[in-house]
C-alpha cells in the first residue's frame, strides 16, 4: 500500500507538472537562473577567498613572523633582517626565509602604468617563489632585473613574450618567465623576482623585508615555537600559517564587504528561486483543486496530497539543479582564462544542492497550506 502510495504520488505530481508545458518551462527556467545566480556568486566568493590567503597556501612553513598589526598580506609594514638571526637561536627553529611583498607601478610599454605586487623571494629557500610556472626557469631569476608574471595578466601589462623590457617604480626589469593562473583579489598582479630585486624596487635597505617565514625541526611542536618567538623577538605578530590565511581571507570579505556584496546577491537568487515555484505550483493547486477534494473526499489522507505537491517541488528541484549547475560549470571553465575565477569544489556542489531542494520547498509551502484548508464536501457541490 505505501510503496504503491509512492509510486502513485511520483506519477501524479509528474502529470500535473507536465499538463501545462508552459507554465512547467517557466518554472525551470526560472530554477535554472536561481541556481546559476546563486553558483555563481558562490563560486566568485570561495575564488576570491583562495586569493587573498594565495601566498600563505603556496609555501610550506607552519609559521610567519609579521609586523605587528598586520590585517592581511598584501598591506603590511617592515621588518628588520636581523629579526631573522634572532629567530634562529629560538629552540625548535630549523630556518627562516624572508619574503617581500610590497605594491609598486608598473610601466607599460605604451607609457601607461598598472599597480603591482612586488613578490621577493629568496631562491635558498624556496619560500614564496612562483608557483604554477608554465614558461622560463626559477633560476632565470638570479638576474637583477628579472621577473616573472602570470599570463592572465600579460596584456594587461603589455607584455607579450619572454625578454619584453618594461618599469617598475622607473626601474628597468626584463619578463623572464610566466605563470598560468595565479590570481589576485585586489587585481594589482603579483610580480615575483629575487629577493634584493624586490628591496631595491620598493625603496627598502637591504636590512629589511616584509615577512619572515619560520620552518621548525622535526617533532618540534609549532605552537611552542611559536609563543617562544613571540617572547624573544616582542613587537611583531607570530602566526600558525593556516590562522594567517584565514585572517587574510576575513579582513578581505568580511571587513571590507566585499563578501557580503556576494552572499547578498546569492541570497536574492534564492528568493528569486522561491517566489517562481512558489507562484507555479500554487497556480498548479489551484488549478487542480477539484480534483485534490476529489481525492480528499474518497478518502486519501492530507498526507498523500501533501507528497504530491513536495515531489512537484523535488521534480522542479532536481531538472533545475541539473540546467542550473550545467550553466554553472560552463562559467566555470570560461573563467578560467580570465583574472577572475570562478570555484566550484565538490562541497560548494552539495550546498547548491542542498540551497535548490530549500528554495523548491520553501515555494511548496503555500500550495500545502491550502490543501490542508480544503473542503472535501465541495466535490459534491
Amino acid at each position: 500500500m505505501t510503496e504503491r502510495g509512492i509510486d502513485g504520488t511520483t506519477l501524479l505530481a509528474w502529470r500535473n507538472l507536465a499538463h501545462d508545458r508552459a507554465r512547467f518551462a517557466a518554472t525551470i527556467v526560472g530554477v535554472v537562473f536561481a541556481v546559476m545566480l546563486m553558483g555563481v556568486q558562490l563560486g566568485l566568493l570561495v575564488g576570491f577567498t583562495r586569493t587573498t590567503s594565495g601566498l600563505v597556501d603556496n609555501t610550506d612553513a607552519p609559521l610567519w613572523i609579521t609586523p605587528a598589526g598586520t590585517t592581511n598580506l598584501d598591506i603590511a609594514g617592515r621588518l628588520e633582517l636581523r629579526r631573522r638571526y634572532e629567530a634562529l637561536g629560538v629552540p625548535g627553529v630549523e630556518r627562516v626565509d624572508p619574503l617581500m611583498m610590497q605594491f609598486g607601478f608598473w610601466t607599460r610599454p605604451d607609457g601607461g602604468s598598472e599597480s603591482v605586487g612586488l613578490v621577493g623571494f629568496d631562491p635558498v629557500g624556496g619560500q614564496g617563489a612562483p608557483w604554477r610556472l608554465v614558461e622560463g626557469r626559477p633560476a632565470d631569476l638570479e638576474r637583477d632585473d628579472a621577473v616573472v608574471i602570470d599570463r592572465l595578466y600579460a596584456r594587461k601589462l603589455g607584455v607579450a613574450r619572454i625578454g619584453d623590457t618594461v618599469e617598475i617604480n622607473r626601474r628597468r626589469a626584463r619578463v623572464v618567465g610566466f605563470t598560468q593562473g595565479i590570481r589576485t583579489f585586489t587585481q594589482s598582479p603579483y610580480v615575483f623576482m629575487h629577493h634584493r630585486h624586490a628591496q631595491r624596487l620598493a625603496g627598502f635597505p637591504v636590512t629589511q623585508t616584509t615577512y619572515l617565514l619560520v620552518h621548525t625541526r622535526p617533532g618540534a611542536d609549532a605552537e611552542t615555537v611559536r609563543a617562544a618567538l613571540e617572547r624573544r623577538l616582542g613587537a611583531v605578530d607570530v602566526w600558525h600559517a593556516r590562522d594567517l590565511a584565514r585572517q587574510a581571507q576575513t579582513y578581505w570579505m568580511i571587513t571590507t564587504g566585499a563578501g557580503s556584496a556576494l552572499l547578498l546577491a546569492a541570497a536574492l537568487g534564492l528568493i528569486v528561486g522561491i517566489v517562481i515555484v512558489g507562484q507555479t505550483l500554487y497556480a498548479t493547486t489551484m488549478d487542480r483543486l477539484p480534483e485534490y477534494a476529489t481525492l480528499r473526499a474518497i478518502g486519501a489522507p492530507t498526507g498523500y496530497l501533501n507528497r504530491v505537491i513536495l515531489k512537484q517541488a523535488a521534480i522542479s528541484a532536481a531538472i533545475g539543479y541539473a540546467g542550473g549547475m550545467l550553466a554553472v560549470l560552463i562559467v566555470v571553465a570560461l573563467s578560467s582564462r580570465t583574472n577572475v575565477a570562478v570555484a566550484m569544489p565538490p562541497w560548494l556542489a552539495a550546498v547548491l544542492a542542498a540551497l535548490t531542494v530549500l528554495m523548491c520547498a520553501f515555494g511548496a509551502i503555500v500550495s500545502v497550506r491550502r490543501l490542508m484548508r480544503i473542503d472535501p464536501t465541495a466535490v459534491f457541490q
